[in-house]
């Protein structure tokens, strides 16, 4: 019998503070605090999608393609800054497991639209409310006037 495959992707590991270490100017690199929150971040979406074999890439393609019925692939793969032949992975990976369809578009028979098959929408639900629970523990030690602050200053720094 062969093994199962390996999961897709490098799994985050805490990354707690060690009692005892200087870590000199380190907080003082906003890409460091970044770094950290977002590994504890990652630990959140792993623990919430465990089981289910969704990678973030996958998950926003499941939410991008509910919010957008009919999107091109090519469209897709823009939207999640990846390459031609990364989408395509990304949506033969969906088609595959039956989350995903490809339909030809209404008004261009040469291009395909993809669609979420109720599968897909049911899987994408779950995980959804499972993130929900996650990121609400995540983000516990925030007030929500700071969760509102933090969402719109992470918004502003991405571009």
């Amino acid at each position: 019998m062969r093994n199962p495959p390996a999961p897709r992707g490098p799994r985050p590991s805490r990354f707690e503070r060690v009692p005892g270490i200087d870590y000199g100017d380190l907080e003082d690199y906003y890409g460091y605090a970044l770094r950290r929150a977002q590994v504890a971040a990652f630990e959140a979406f792993f623990l919430a999608t465990a089981g289910a074999g969704i990678t973030p890439p996958r998950f926003t393609a499941l939410v991008v393609l509910e919010a957008n019925p009919g999107i091109a692939q090519s469209l897709l793969g823009r939207t999640l800054g990846t390459a031609r032949s990364g989408a395509m992975l990304l949506t033969d990976w969906l088609v595959d497991r039956g989350l995903a369809e490809r339909r030809h578009r209404e008004h261009d028979g040469r291009v395909w639209g993809l669609h979420l098959t109720p599968r897909g929408a049911a899987l994408l639900a779950r995980l959804r409310r499972r993130l929900r629970l996650r990121e609400k523990v995540f983000v516990g030690r925030l007030s929500a006037g700071e969760r509102a602050e933090l969402m719109r200053l992470l918004i502003k720094l991405a571009g």
